[in-house]
Formats: C-alpha cells, sequence, structure tokens
C-alpha cells in the first residue's frame, strides 16, 4: 500500500522520499503564472514574491496531475492510499475521491482526514507506519477518518493585511483591528479556519495557545489513548519559534516539541511573521 499526500503537510520531496511516501505538489499562481511548491516554489521565492505584493492565488491539485500520479505509483503497488487538504478547505478532496471511486474502485482510497500542515504530516507518517504494519487501505483510510478530529492548530497572525486581501475580514475590521494592534488567535479543529481569541502582544497570544492546547489534551482528548504530540509551525519566524518551544517546554516538560514552517497555502491567508502550535494524540512518538 502506497501512501501519497500534498505539499499542503508541509512534507517536502527529499524528506517524502526518504520516509518512503509521496507528495503531491500543491499548484500556486503569481501573476497568472503556474507554479508547483516545492518544485519551483519553494518558501524563501514565496515571502520574497508576497512582500512585493505580487498576486498570489492558490489552485486544488489539477485533475490530470492527480490521475497522473495515481497511474504512476499504481505501476509498482496494490493500493493507494491519498491524504489531501482538509475537505473543508479545499474541493480536492471531493474532486479525488468521486476520481477514486468512479476510475480506481477498490485501489485508490481518499482519506477525508480534515487536517493542514504539520497535523497533516503527522497522519502521512501514521498512514506510512499503519501500512508498514501490513493494514489495507481502507484500513488505513479508516484510522485516519476515525482519528480526524484528535488534533487542534492555533495561529497568531502578525498582520490583518493578508487576511483582508483573502476576504476573511472587511477593510472597516482589518482597518480597526490594525489601529488597535489586535493579533487574533486563529484555530483549526477539523473542517475550517476560524477566529478563537483577540490579543494584543505576542506573549498574551502564546498564553492563550499555551492554555488552549493544555485545555485540550486534559479535556478534548482526555480517554484517547495514544502520545501526546505538540508541535509548533510558523510562517517566516523560525527564532521566534525557538523561544516559543523554550517556554512551552516548562510548561510540558521532557517533550520533544517539533518545529516545521507552515504551509504556503495557509502562508497565502496569513502572511509572513505568524506563529502557531498544534495539540495531536498518536500512536506513534512523532519525534522527527
Amino acid at each position: 500500500v502506497a501512501i501519497l499526500t500534498d505539499s499542503n503537510s508541509g512534507i517536502t520531496q527529499e524528506e517524502a522520499k526518504k520516509i518512503g511516501i509521496f507528495v503531491l505538489p500543491t499548484p500556486f499562481y503569481v501573476d497568472g503564472k503556474l507554479y508547483y511548491e516545492g518544485v519551483d516554489l519553494g518558501p524563501d521565492e514565496f515571502f520574497r514574491m508576497q512582500s512585493e505584493d505580487r498576486d498570489i492565488t492558490t489552485s486544488m491539485p489539477i485533475v490530470g496531475d492527480v490521475m497522473n500520479e495515481f497511474d504512476r505509483i499504481l505501476k509498482d503497488y496494490d493500493e493507494l492510499v491519498y491524504i489531501p487538504l482538509s475537505s473543508g478547505l479545499s474541493s480536492s478532496c471531493e474532486t479525488a475521491t468521486m476520481l477514486a471511486e468512479d476510475d480506481y474502485e477498490g485501489r485508490v482510497w481518499v482519506a477525508n482526514n480534515q487536517r493542514i500542515s504539520v497535523t497533516m504530516k503527522l497522519s502521512a507518517y501514521e498512514a506510512k507506519a499503519l501500512a508498514d504494519e501490513g493494514k489495507s487501505g481502507k484500513e488505513i483510510k479508516e484510522y485516519l477518518e476515525a482519528h480526524k478530529k484528535e488534533s487542534s492548530i492555533y495561529i497568531m497572525v502578525d498582520t490583518l493585511k493578508y487576511l483582508k486581501k483573502g476576504g476573511r475580514l472587511t477593510p472597516a475590521v482589518a482597518a480597526i483591528g490594525t489601529l488597535l494592534h489586535i493579533k487574533p488567535v486563529l484555530q483549526i479543529q477539523g473542517e475550517k479556519l476560524d477566529t478563537f481569541a483577540k490579543a494584543r502582544t505576542l506573549k498574551q497570544s502564546k498564553e492563550i495557545m499555551t492554555e488552549a492546547i493544555q485545555k485540550d489534551f486534559n479535556e478534548r482528548f482526555a480517554g484517547v489513548e495514544g502520545y501526546d504530540v505538540i508541535s509548533i509551525a510558523h510562517t517566516e519566524n523560525q527564532a521566534e519559534a525557538e523561544i516559543f518551544r523554550d517556554e512551552l517546554l516548562t510548561v510540558f516538560p521532557n517533550r520533544h516539541i517539533i518545529i516545521d514552517p507552515l504551509s504556503l497555502v495557509v502562508s497565502v491567508h496569513i502572511g509572513p511573521g505568524a506563529l502557531a502550535v498544534t495539540a495531536s494524540k498518536s500512536f506513534l512518538e512523532f519525534n522527527i
């Protein structure tokens, strides 16, 4: 059983080869020109273009690209489990499910895992571990969907500019928020990106996010078996991410806390300087 995800997971092509999975690059359009994440568009180039106010839009994976990847992988594998971006954030999951049912019945299993970025990466690693244990594609899909809600992401946004640009804030609300120096904390729990809290300072944002994951582990995930997995994600904010990791270790001692960049799809909507923390349950320790 092969495992395929997309680059919204944050898994690079190099990392995918190392762990033995496949990653479908996400398409982007910059001033109308097509780019593929991790192929001809990397983080440095992306943030340079974003800082220049270039017109950057995301697109679901092109159907022909998806089918070509399915066909290529199935030459060497009996089955394939595909873990696309959350169905609440993109129509790519629905489209891939239709393709699987119409053209690849019994060979391609699309997991509606409702995750993105580092939590989606965790799902891909779990899927690979299950495949290595000899689980079928159907069993892996069922596991991922049964456990999809055992994960949360909280994101502190440094600027309201890109939420406004993407239509998630009205110009008036964005103007007031900027004037008052509000740094919203957003959340992804399952399908959608929603507002969670408002903060005035970075310190307050980090306190809100730390309390949120404590509550998740103590309440939302109470009784769920597995390891507590904590990740920090960011957009062009590595130094602050490392400081945040040290602060989290005082609350969650003896933990391995992962730091990864947020996927470029998220970065389009929130811009540089963002900081996020995730809480997940997993049968893997995920010390990567």
